[in-house]
């Protein structure tokens, strides 16, 4: 061996011995080195809420989205549900877990645990398992259904508040103050707004300036369901704000969309990013890279998986700030900070 060619022998060992060594990753400028598969966990899974509780001033009247005026009069026996678990987080987070008479079922943090679900059918409200629970004010928004089981809801005297869905970290303020004012605690909605956006402004100051495309597969292995995220469909919001590239809408795609080889391969990603649960339904990282197309992209021929609870990766609730920041560690390679 030439003394010109030691130095290179040893850099290339002290990629291998570090374990992140990715082609694809060094051939795209700007983009962290591999390191193989990597779970983001936010530092408290729990979630926290203002000290003391607040005090609801009822009555308030407020107007749902869908335009219906409603007036809450006890909010005693609170029934927050959604999709993504984020009303219960903002009932949680305003100290008033303790009026929580019933969750969804991606409500899924320690303090909820133990409350009965409601959608015993994935997302669909059993007006049943509701009325049973004799709740004095149910907070929702058009995520979830079906229309007329809320229709039935309201109907048997249930004030129903209806909230904005919109699935971006900007909407994410709006939001608690909309649940704030159906439960008569304004200026407690206004100190949780405060805390949320300087911890949201915090995580996105330190995010590295690389940029890894990153595409996010929705998995359901056992339902035999895999999708692909673009723009609007909530995982794009989370990516930027974690310093990635969003894959699927760098090549057009809207929302999210059947998965395809031709599709993924197109995307090329960096990192593929999934629920832990979506993981696990298809036989773990092994199990991904098996399907069409993911092995032929550079995230699969460098094993760069990222996956994350489906309980706060797209929940969009006022844990975001830690959900961003746990992101970006996983995605950029670092530890957590």
């Amino acid at each position: 061996m030439t003394r010109r060619a030691l130095p290179l022998v040893l850099v290339l060992l002290a990629g291998a011995l570090a374990g992140c060594t990715d082609p694809a990753a060094e051939a795209r400028p700007g983009t962290p080195a591999s390191c193989g598969p990597v779970t983001a966990t936010v530092g408290d899974t729990d979630v926290t809420g203002l000290t003391p509780p607040p005090a609801p001033a009822l009555p308030v009247t407020v107007t749902s989205t869908d335009g219906v005026v409603t007036t809450v009069t006890d909010a005693t026996r609170i029934l927050p549900v959604n999709l993504y678990g984020s009303i219960a987080e903002i009932v949680f987070s305003l100290g008033l877990g303790g009026n929580v008479v019933g969750r969804d079922t991606s409500t899924t943090f320690p303090a909820a645990a133990h409350l009965p679900v409601v959608t015993p059918a994935g997302h669909d409200l059993s007006a049943e398992a509701v009325l049973a629970l004799a709740p004095t004010v149910i907070l929702a928004d058009d995520s979830i259904g079906p229309p007329e089981t809320l229709r039935q809801l309201r109907a048997a005297g249930i004030p129903v508040v209806l909230v904005a869905a919109e699935q971006t970290l900007d909407a994410v303020p709006g939001h608690v103050r909309a649940v704030a004012a159906a439960l008569g605690v304004g200026a407690a909605g206004d100190r949780l707004v405060t805390r949320i956006e300087a911890d949201i402004a915090a995580a996105r100051a330190g995010v590295p300036a690389a940029a890894p495309r990153v595409a996010f597969l929705y998995l359901r292995g056992t339902a035999g369901v895999y999708l692909i995220g673009g723009r609007g469909a909530g995982s794009d919001a989370m990516i930027e704000a974690a310093g990635g590239v969003d894959a699927g809408s760098a090549i057009g795609l809207a929302k999210f969309r059947p998965l395809t080889s031709e599709g993924l391969i197109n995307a090329a990603p960096d990192v593929i990013l999934v629920m832990s649960g979506g993981l696990e339904s298809v036989g773990g990282v092994d199990g991904l890279l098996r399907l069409p197309g993911v092995g032929q992209t550079p995230a699969g021929a460098a094993r760069r998986v990222v996956d994350m609870d489906d309980g706060v990766l797209l929940t969009f609730g006022t844990r975001s700030g830690q959900v961003v920041r746990a992101l970006a560690d996983a995605l950029h390679c670092r530890g957590p900070r």
